[in-house]
């Protein structure tokens, strides 16, 4: 390798493919992923040539500033979903949205994007390079969340549509900037503790981004909210330039490197990627449309309908059509099952969490964006022992132990915040929740990539990570939506504090639910291990 002029060449080095290497500590950069998913005569091929990983040639700073930028791809993501839900109800004022169905789709509709398009973007980064890639995703991150501060301009209606139809498309810049962030981090850095550490440090910036996010929309709101949003787009603009000069260009694998742009297209599984991303939009659309316009409209009806048949479609397309799919179910498991199920339930229930929690803050105990963040700052704390403590844990108990402990969080701060007094003084159960519920974050997490990693083929390591982020941040959406749709059955019209406390209940019983179906599903996912282990033992 050769350290010139601020610029890092690797010498016939060939990059790991993950799409989407996990925050946990698993090293899965050292395995093709599921963009190289070839015929077996070309697996030869995939072997890395590595003697010496880039980031022994980087010096102090430079690796200080490298690991700093791609964990800033984590700190913008939350950043971006908790700096519109502190504000949400000024926007709401400004923007004359009322309905706290359609106030949700500001939330939803952003994790709708970052979910659904992750697996595509990772594929991309297999194809056309993880710092490209990431550039791209602070670009377009930047430029919608201008056009999202710019909503304030539009006449009548208008201001809502485009406020939330940037939204919506700005989701699209995480996507890009998750999968590719952390396959440069994986491409950089060889097994052992420092990489440990570093994967671990990408998982903190969550809780930390989310408060951080919320704080400046909550200073800003005090001068005009839509600065929140220029400014943040300032923000990943400068984030996208330094990117360009600080990020390494991890050479493609020899075989990507030989495909013609015509062959990479092809690689992409375009037809199976906007069958799936159609069916994951249009079933998500439904739920969170269905709160703010009722679901007597039949239009939610006939997208509910169309998106859940298109999800046969799409596994129909993976399974039999599509010669390098984005999924390839024929080489998952029943323990990627369970890890499914509890993604899903977990994350779904943070969701409901996130977003009811604040609501009780601000509309029954009258807290204002800045103190809200300022009760939420204890996450950033508990956020960061929580990750590092997993990185140290998770290879002496499992990833099933890790993972039953992450649901258990989950539900016990749903059943807390279910049961918020609303004017209750913030120390007894508040300050309480903003402890339990890091660990589910935090934990669920790695132990989740790990069981899939396990699970699965050593050539198929990236798209276990990709399918955990795009059930993450997929689970967060549809979460909101649903609850949404019990919140507005359930609080009257939401004219009284009684009645919006009784939504509220309510939505966060469902959150509940949730987190016991993690609970129970985890619980029989260590069963299943425990009868494996000694069914081994007993055979040997």
């Amino acid at each position: 390798m050769d350290v010139t002029n601020g610029s890092l060449e690797p010498k016939q080095e060939v990059s790991p493919s993950p799409s989407s290497l996990s925050s946990s500590t698993l090293d899965l950069s050292r395995h093709p992923t599921h963009a190289s998913a070839r015929p077996p005569k070309r697996e030869g091929d995939l072997e890395l040539a590595r003697t010496k990983s880039i980031a022994e040639t980087m010096s102090p700073l430079r690796e200080f500033l490298f690991v700093g930028l791609l964990c800033s791809a984590q700190f913008v993501t939350q950043a971006g979903l908790v700096n519109t839900l502190n504000i949400l109800h000024i926007i709401g004022n400004d923007l004359g949205i009322t309905d706290p169905g359609v106030l949700s789709w500001l939330i939803a509709g952003y994790s709708l994007t970052v979910g659904t398009f992750i697996l595509l973007s990772g594929r991309c980064g297999d194809l056309f390079g993880y710092k490209t890639m990431v550039i791209i995703g602070f670009a377009w991150f930047a430029i919608w969340n201008v056009v999202a501060g710019c909503s304030v301009y539009a006449p009548g209606n208008g201001g809502q549509v485009l406020f939330i139809f940037a939204r919506v498309l700005s989701g699209i810049g995480p996507a890009i900037l998750l999968p590719n962030a952390l396959g440069l981090l994986g491409a950089t850095y060889d097994e052992g503790r420092r990489k440990d550490m570093v994967f671990s440090l990408f998982g903190a910036c969550a809780p930390s981004g989310a408060v951080v996010g919320g704080t400046f929309a909550g200073l800003w709101s005090l001068l005009w909210w839509p600065w929140t949003f220029w400014t943040f787009g300032i923000a990943l603009a400068l984030l996208g330039i330094l990117s360009y000069f600080i990020l390494p260009a991890v050479p493609l694998k020899q075989e990507e490197q030989d495909l013609t742009m015509t062959q990479r297209i092809g690689e992409l599984d375009l037809l199976g990627a906007t069958v799936g991303i159609t069916a994951m939009i249009l079933f998500n659309f439904a739920w969170n449309q269905a709160p703010g316009f009722g679901w007597e409209q039949p239009y939610i009806y006939a997208l509910l309908i169309v998106g859940t048949l298109l999800f046969p479609v799409f596994f129909w397309i993976e399974l039999k059509v599509s010669k390098y799919p984005l999924i390839p179910f024929d080489a998952l498991s029943t323990d990627v099952t369970f890890v499914m199920i509890c993604e899903m339930c977990g994350w779904a229930a943070f969701g409901i969490f996130i977003y009811y929690f604040i609501q009780i803050l601000q509309q029954l105990r009258g807290a204002s964006p800045l103190l809200t963040m300022a009760q939420l700052c204890p996450v950033t704390i508990s956020g960061f022992i929580a990750a590092i403590t997993t990185g140290h844990v998770i290879s002496r108990i499992g990833p099933g132990w890790v993972m039953l402990i992450s649901m258990c969080a989950f539900t016990v701060g749903s059943i807390i915040v279910a049961t918020l007094p609303p004017h209750q003084i913030y120390w007894a159960q508040s300050f309480v929740v903003t402890l339990i519920i890091p660990w589910g974050m935090d934990m669920s997490f790695p132990a989740g990539t790990l069981i899939m990693s396990n699970a699965v083929e050593k050539r198929h390591q990236g798209m276990a990570a990709s399918l955990v982020n795009t059930i993450v941040n997929y689970s967060i959406s549809i979460g909101v939506g649903i609850a949404g749709t019990v919140e507005t059955h359930i609080n009257n019209g939401g004219h009284t504090e009684e009645d919006e406390l009784r939504g509220y209940r309510a939505a966060m019983y469902l959150g509940i639910g949730f987190g016991a179906m993690g609970v129970l599903t985890s619980l029989l996912f260590l069963l299943k291990m425990r009868i494996r282990e000694k069914q081994m033992t007993n055979s040997n």
